[in-house]
């Protein structure tokens, strides 16, 4: 599975096949059956994960039971929890297997070395670090002013594989409503084109 790791690299960044195997010998590869959890809330989260193969979604569960999708991870996807890793306190989230998935872990204190010895690996995450931030403002800012409607239009022009990918009652939970009312909209958007 590193070879998947190893493509998405060298489409990114210029690495030399030093640097590559320095980055395999720090990876940990884990197989996460579907619906098992690769953190749990409560627990501290100490890697950066990528997504090889599956999908994970991350989500906080409220006091009536009810799921909150913040984020999906696939392929060629980071997953995790930033402010864990970042400061070392337990995740207020969990973050589990849609799908069987494989992902490759990096411990904190191994990447950070990585990323003082290798500039391009350092820029690929400043990056990645960058558009995540973006992605997460965007995303706010259409949970606050957008309709149902135009969020699942959004949803569905941004990730057009998540919408048959990613089962019904898990894109309503991203999206900040009920099942029934993501069937409503998916009816009327489809009666509309």
């Amino acid at each position: 599975m590193f070879a998947v790791f190893e493509k998405y690299l060298l489409n990114k960044a210029d690495f030399t096949p030093l640097e590559i195997e320095r980055i395999r010998a720090a990876t940990v590869v884990q197989t996460l059956p579907k619906r098992h959890y690769l953190v749990k809330a409560g627990e501290v989260w100490p890697y950066q994960a990528f997504v090889a193969s599956g999908c994970l979604r991350t989500y906080t569960v409220d006091e009536k039971g009810a799921e909150h999708i913040l984020h999906f991870a696939v392929e060629n996807w980071w997953a995790g929890d930033q402010e864990s890793l970042t400061t070392g306190q337990p995740t207020r989230y969990n973050i589990d297997a849609i799908e069987e998935s494989t992902i490759l872990l990096f411990k904190k204190e191994e990447l950070a070395r990585l990323r003082q010895e290798i500039p391009a690996l350092d820029g690929l995450i400043n990056a990645t670090l960058h558009r995540s931030f973006l992605a997460s403002q965007n995303r706010l800012h259409a949970a606050i002013s957008f309709s149902a409607e135009e969020k699942y239009r959004e949803f569905v022009a941004k990730f057009p594989a998540f919408a048959q990918r990613i089962p019904q009652h898990m894109v309503a939970a991203y999206l900040g409503m009920t099942t029934e009312t993501l069937s409503r909209v998916r009816r009327k958007t489809s009666l509309h084109g």
